[in-house]
């Protein structure tokens, strides 16, 4: 019996603005239902969040004032997915974040949930080539 293909990568691109968009808005039925119970955020500074944690700085007051997203790079199985992409984050205290950002997806339960993000902070100015 062969296992049910993944969806095409528009299906995972509608997943990713619906998540990041349900952040913005702090709209928490919709991060709870795609968050895995397991799911672990790496901030650019290095920080870890658990789900649990992730859940309550965001309820606690705004975590995000804005989220865009540029042209999506999708790999899917039929139960894992990788995207990734570059983003322009927007904080409350009026920081902006140009990062690359990354998230992998599972198949659970029939649904499919952000398991693992990270966020890699893209630098300002270009680093220097070593010299040979």
């Amino acid at each position: 019996m062969s296992a049910t293909p993944a969806p095409e990568a528009p299906y995972f691109e509608a997943l990713e603005r619906r998540r990041t968009q349900a952040l913005v808005q702090r709209d928490r039925a919709t991060i709870e239902d795609l968050h895995a119970a397991e799911y672990e955020l790496i901030t650019p500074t290095g920080a870890v969040f658990s789900r649990a944690r992730y859940l309550e700085a965001i309820a606690r007051e705004p975590f995000y004032s804005s989220w865009h997203s540029s042209e999506f790079r999708v790999r899917a199985t039929p139960t894992m997915a990788v995207l990734r992409y570059k983003a322009d984050i927007g904080f409350p205290s009026g920081r902006q974040v140009h990062l690359w950002h990354t998230d992998i997806y599972q198949l659970i339960s029939g649904r499919w949930q952000a398991v693992w993000s990270q966020a890699t902070e893209l630098n300002a100015r270009p680093v220097p080539s070593s010299a040979a």
